[in-house]
């Protein structure tokens, strides 16, 4: 057993290596993107343009030898265009008849790019994808391939011609990962690196079938139940009307964190656990998984805004409350 997961590590710091030699810095939102690809969840990732997540992402479908689509979000995008729709086409020796043309949704791993550039009824094309790996055309559900993972971005500054993520749509991504300016020496690489000779084709490390089972290794990750209570806790306490709340979370919070929360941080916390060479999740897994699994969950509301209280900040007093 303990050789078995060594191995699955071991392919793991593979899979680092070969996104390192096209990412350039971007240590913690790669790190954060594996835990949800262990975890079987998706990711929103957050940042100005320009700063790789495309490239980020289509590195993460060639190293881990899936099948890769990209989705451009615009206004006039409709769900069809996503999940696909009955075409009448010709068959030789049957005559006009409907066949089914697949959306680009029907791959393992989908970018969703600048997802909040759509309308809330394309948005929400999404919404049976993310949750069921499946969907809906003409009455018959079709499922998605395995493994499934959306990976979607958005720009925080341009937002004239946007629609916000409605809060269930927000719900369904498992993280929220911030993406940071790089720093100078980042930078001078990135400049190196992509202004060179041709660089050499990526190696995939992993197939579909790997990404399953490590997926199973990783649920099988222990967590003690005095954990598992404080995480239940923490998503109490993020409820402004729930017993136990901080004056901060009754006088800043729109609405708390949901059920999924408390999902979301004990399947990342298992995979960092994993990824950390560990049996079991800790403390310091909770810690550091929180903050990303919740900053999307929790609404704050106009007071905040007005005393610049963020959520982060929230989130770290909730952790504190909850002895994390």
């Amino acid at each position: 057993m303990l050789e078995q997961l060594q191995t699955q590590r071991d392919r793991m710091n593979e899979v680092r290596g070969q996104i390192g030699r096209q990412v350039i810095g971007q240590e913690s939102v790669v790190e954060q993107v594996l835990y949800c690809i262990l975890a079987g969840g998706h990711a929103l990732l957050e940042g100005v343009p320009g700063l790789g997540k495309t490239l980020l992402v289509r590195t993460m479908a060639d190293v881990m030898e899936m099948q890769y689509s990209r989705i451009q979000f615009t206004p006039d995008l409709m769900p069809a265009d996503i999940v696909g729709t009955e075409i009448l086409r010709e068959e030789p020796g049957v005559g006009m008849k409907f066949v089914f043309q697949h959306g680009p949704i029907h791959g393992n791993l989908v970018l969703a790019d600048e997802i909040n550039r759509a309308t809330p009824k394309t948005q929400s094309a999404l919404l049976e994808a993310m949750q069921e790996a499946a969907v809906t055309v003409g009455g018959q559900t079709r499922k998605l391939p395995k493994p499934f993972f959306v990976l979607a971005t958005q720009n925080p500054l341009e937002l004239e011609g946007t629609y916000p993520l409605p809060e269930a749509q927000l719900d369904r991504f498992l993280l929220k990962i911030q993406v940071p300016f790089p720093t100078r020496e980042e930078l001078q690489q990135i400049v190196q690196l992509t202004t060179g000779a041709a660089q050499e084709a990526l190696t995939a490390v992993l197939t579909g079938d790997d990404i399953l089972q490590l997926q199973a290794t990783v649920r099988e990750m222990l967590i003690t139940p005095e954990l598992v209570n404080q995480v239940v806790e923490l998503i109490f306490r993020s409820q402004p009307d729930q017993d136990g709340a901080p004056d901060e979370v009754r006088r800043y919070v729109r609405y708390g964190a949901g059920p999924r929360a408390a999902q979301a941080i004990v399947k990342v916390a298992k995979a960092r656990a994993f990824l950390q060479g560990r049996l079991n999740v800790s403390a310091e897994d909770i810690r550091e998984v929180a903050v990303p699994a919740l900053r999307h969950r929790i609404g704050m509301n106009y007071e905040a805004a007005a005393d610049q209280y963020t959520v982060e900040q929230l989130i770290e007093l909730l952790l504190t409350c909850v002895g994390l």
